[in-house]
């Protein structure tokens, strides 16, 4: 997993609420553990027709390629516990998910994947989405180790909450896992002073 501390960029916004993990990604591409090249597959049913063919949609338009931060609407996330959600949205390219409320496993596995899931409350995402569908060129700051997502051009911030060992794992790259191995010295230690 990489490090993450602070992205800039642009967001794309969907309103829709309850937008459950089969279709972040439909069970069909569901057969590979692989993480790489879902990519191509996140919001399948919604953005193409039968046949492959691409359909008007917003993860389709040439102005929203590279943005690396989604704000979706409430529930984000809900449904059967497939990672193959996550890997999804972090192959197309995003990094940061802003939302209201999120599945909770969806929420484990983003957080465990490198992916950071933003809560918000209802006001403040409604506004954050208002003003990223009347500015979508506007720039969208998150920095982790301040717990904030500012939008410099108009001097707007919002606070959010995470918690703090996500966040170190977060912002050194490492999963629980990992961190563990990394105090392997301190647990020998312990163990032989049981």
């Amino acid at each position: 997993m990489k490090s993450f501390s602070k992205i800039i960029s642009t967001a794309i916004v969907v309103e829709t609420e309850n937008i459950d993990t089969d279709q972040i990604i439909p069970a069909v591409f569901l057969k590979t553990t692989v993480r790489t090249g879902l990519g191509k597959y996140l919001f399948y049913n919604w953005r193409y027709e039968t046949g492959g063919k691409f359909k008007k949609h917003i993860f389709n338009e040439k102005k929203t390629k590279g943005a690396k931060i989604l704000a979706a609407g409430k529930n984000f996330g809900s449904g059967s516990s497939r990672e193959h959600a996550v890997w999804a949205l972090t192959d197309f390219g995003f990094k940061v998910i802003i939302s209201s409320t999120f599945g909770d496993i969806f929420y484990n596995n983003s957080l465990k994947n490198g992916l950071l899931c933003i809560k918000l409350n209802d006001m403040e995402i409604s506004r954050f989405m208002k003003i990223v569908k009347t500015r979508p060129d506007c720039q969208i700051n998150v920095e982790l180790k301040k717990q904030e997502v500012k939008i410099p051009e108009i001097k707007i911030k919002f606070n959010f909450e995470i918690d703090a060992f996500r966040k170190y794992c977060l912002l050194s790259g490492t999963d629980e896992l990992g961190y563990i191995l990394s105090h392997e010295e301190e647990i020998n230690t312990y163990e032989k002073n049981l």
